[in-house]
Parts: C-alpha cells; sequence; structure tokens
C-alpha cells in the first residue's frame, strides 16, 4: 500500500537522522546522561498517570511497525527488570485522519482483546511475527478469530471480549490519547505523563532502555 509504504519510509528516515545526529552514537562519552530537548523531551501538557504506586511508562506502538517489533524484546526485558518500580501501559497507536486509521483500529481492537483475556504477555510477540512478518489479516472479527484461535485461544471467549464494550472503548481512548500525548513516531514512550522518548530522540531502538532508565531513575529522585 503506497501510503503506507510512506509513513514507514518518513519514520525511517527520522529513525536514520536520529542515529547519525544522536550523541549516544556519535562517539561521545558512554555515560552521559540523557539531555532534555535530545533523548528526550517534555510534554507541553503533562497527562495524568493511573497509579501511584510505581512510575509508568505508556509505550505507543503499532503491530505492522517494524521499529515497535524491534523494541518488544528490550522493552520487555526492561519491564522485567523495572517491575517493582515501573507500571508498563501499552497503547496501541491510533493515527487519527491517517490512511492507515482503520487498519491500527482493528489492530488495536485485537491488542485489548488480548489484553481482556489477559494473554499479552503469552502472544504480543506472536501478534508482532504474524501481523508484521508474516502479513495476516486480522482486520475482521472472524480473521481476528481464527488467528487466535490457531494460537490456542477458546475461539467463543476471544468473540465475547473481541465485541465488548469494554473493548470498543477502549480502542476510542486510544485514539484520544495518542493525539493527547502528542505522538509523532512510532514506538514512542511517555514516563510518568511527562517525558517522552523515541527512536529519532533516543539515538536508535537499541538506546531506548537507557534513556527509560534515566527517566525512571529523574522521577524516582523527584519522589524523594
Amino acid at each position: 500500500m503506497k501510503s503506507k509504504s510512506l509513513l514507514r519510509s518518513t519514520v525511517l528516515l527520522a529513525v536514520a537522522a536520529g542515529i547519525v545526529a544522536s550523541p549516544l552514537q556519535a562517539g561521545a562519552a558512554p555515560h552521559r546522561h540523557p539531555v532534555e530537548g535530545v533523548q528526550f523531551v517534555r510534554l507541553d501538557h503533562p497527562q495524568p498517570v493511573r497509579e501511584s504506586a510505581r512510575t509508568e511508562a505508556a509505550e505507543f506502538f503499532w503491530y505492522d511497525c517494524g521499529h515497535s517489533q524491534a523494541l518488544e524484546p528490550s522493552l520487555q526485558a526492561w519491564a522485567e527488570k523495572h517491575r517493582a518500580d515501573v507500571a508498563l501501559r501499552r497503547v496501541p497507536a491510533i493515527w487519527p485522519g491517517s490512511p492507515e486509521e482503520r487498519v491500527q483500529r482493528a489492530h488495536a481492537r485485537l491488542y485489548f482483546t488480548l489484553e481482556r483475556l489477559g494473554l499479552v504477555e503469552r502472544l504480543q510477540t506472536t501478534a508482532f511475527r504474524s501481523i508484521h512478518n508474516d502479513g495476516v489479516d486480522v482486520t475482521t472479527e472472524a480473521t481476528a478469530t481464527n488467528w487466535a484461535a490457531r494460537q490456542g485461544v477458546d475461539a467463543q471467549r476471544f468473540r465475547a471480549a473481541y465485541g465488548s464494550a469494554e473493548v470498543r472503548r477502549s480502542v476510542d481512548d486510544a485514539a484520544a490519547q495518542f493525539k493527547r500525548y502528542g505522538v509523532n513516531e512510532l514506538p514512542t514512550v511517555v514516563v510518568q505523563g511527562e517525558y517522552r522518548t523515541s527512536p529519532t530522540k533516543a539515538g536508535g531502538v537499541e538506546a531506548m532502555p537507557e534513556v527509560l532508565d534515566y527517566l525512571v531513575q529523574r522521577e524516582r529522585l523527584q519522589k524523594g
């Protein structure tokens, strides 16, 4: 699809530019702290977080985005390392008004169905691979249910969750969050509703966990 190629090319060029320009990748001191305005930015309008006991990290991703897929293994490892002090919240990206909005909404519906069934941890990587690598169509209830059944999910339970009002509301809220958080690149991670980083800012997907570590530590020090 031409529009999809254009979107991916735009993101890829942005990432490439970030890798070239980033001091993390350009031979700077290896232990230099990430810099606001360079490796991360402060949101113009900080957003509320959903719990107070731990620092929130909200990841915006798309199953059909190669960079989102590339981040997934290291993000899982990072979240496991910070299980005691960080709450990872995933938000499937819906770019309102974009040519891909219909597909993104369908992918978001799949994600929230898996979340409702408690299957994200088991099937998130499989969903990325099936959709991005294998080109599996999950944009309708029938195709999504067939995919889930092939992964060993009970089809009746899946359809019930897929058609639930809770899942529909979550999809609509994801689109609204995309705008509120000012997301302009995938993947993007927002720490504590205030600090946003992405491949272009961090210096590549592989550099994002280091920036996230810094932002979590910064938030912990601010809390005292």
